[in-house]
């Protein structure tokens, strides 16, 4: 596994033009939504638009009661008015998108218009059921945009998030380093605890009968190779990001299931922010694929606010880069235009 190496400088002037985009509804779940945009917007050094789409009550193709419209345009518009006029403290207020049509369309729509945006979405719309899910137009939109998302959970009920923990797991990829620079600007700003996470598998034999203790103990001595490795790969990782003054842990455990024990992990740490890559160490055999089997599993399973970064066009044009003793090491380029 190769050790990571990060240029502020650059992430800076990658990051500089690009936006937050909180897409909201009249639910209630609203302010949670904008709340979460303006923490990871003021934490990216970025600006912030409120995003609503009108829809027509109707799935039939008689035009709407203009006047009706007329009206549910204007509550729209001083809905959003009212949200983006709410800011955090020392936040630019946000600008403001109001689209009409067919929901998943137009976020896809305006986000093509405004490429390497960071997309914010409520798991649940105004018809959600409470229960942690994900609703029909989230899960439209998680299959079709091709921006990072942060997915907030219709059970996280912090008026004002404050990240103090949050979590990145990691599987010695590219892909699951990606996240690490806008996991250090979050961290910065909030002044939070980094928690480093990688679950160690057991290796998959094949089992046409009992294992026989040979095959056990070749079993275990995988299981300990891969987590001697993950030690060590972790604690440089964590040397490197120390000498920024951050305070970081790190969690290894074994799972047989990598999805449930990094459930596990997650609900005894208790973080306020899991961020994680689209896609893992399994891109390398599936990388058709738009989210890998943990991110998808965690997608819908977590409580606590997900940022899944999209690192495949960054990780088009990333390169080794020279440092010290010719160790060569790999730094992602960060939402690369």
């Amino acid at each position: 596994m190769s050790s990571v190496f990060f240029s502020r400088a650059t992430d800076e002037k990658q990051t500089a033009t690009r936006r937050v985009v909180a897409c909201v509804d009249s639910s209630e779940h609203a302010a949670q939504i904008v709340s979460h945009a303006y923490a990871v917007a003021e934490a990216l050094g970025v600006p912030v638009t409120l995003l609503h789409v009108l829809e027509a009550t109707s799935a039939s193709s008689v035009r709407p009661d203009p006047i009706e419209w007329s009206l549910r345009r204007h509550e729209a518009q001083s809905m959003l008015s009212e949200l983006a006029n709410e800011p955090r403290p020392a936040a630019e207020a946000a600008s403001v998108h109001l689209a009409e049509g067919p929901a998943v369309d137009e976020i896809i729509r305006f986000t093509k218009g405004n490429q390497h945006n960071l997309l914010v979405l409520g798991t649940e719309g105004e018809n959600g059921s409470g229960r942690h899910c994900i609703g029909a137009t989230v899960r439209n939109v998680l299959d079709h945009a091709t921006d990072s998302i942060l997915l907030v959970p219709a059970t996280s009920k912090t008026a004002s998030p404050r990240y103090r923990r949050v979590i990145v797991p990691l599987d010695g990829s590219c892909w699951a380093e990606s996240v690490i620079p806008i996991a250090l600007r979050v961290v910065h700003t909030a002044h939070a605890e980094l928690v480093l996470v990688h679950v160690v598998p057991s290796p998959e034999l094949t089992e046409p009968r009992p294992l026989e203790p040979e095959d056990m103990e070749l079993r275990c001595r995988v299981i300990e190779r891969n987590e001697r490795i993950a030690q060590d790969y972790l604690d440089r990782l964590r040397k490197r990001l120390s000498g920024q003054g951050l305070n970081i842990k790190v969690v290894i455990e074994r799972g047989d299931n990598v999805s449930c024990a990094l459930a596990n992990i997650v609900d005894k740490d208790a973080p306020d922010l899991l961020i994680m890559s689209a896609r893992g160490h399994g891109s390398r055999q599936h990388s058709d694929v738009r989210y890998g089997g943990v991110t998808s599993y965690m997608m819908t399973h977590a409580t606590m606010p997900v940022l899944i970064f999209r690192p495949d066009a960054a990780l088009q044009s990333s390169e080794s880069v020279a440092i010290s003793n010719h160790h060569l090491i790999r730094a992602p380029a960060v939402w690369s235009a």
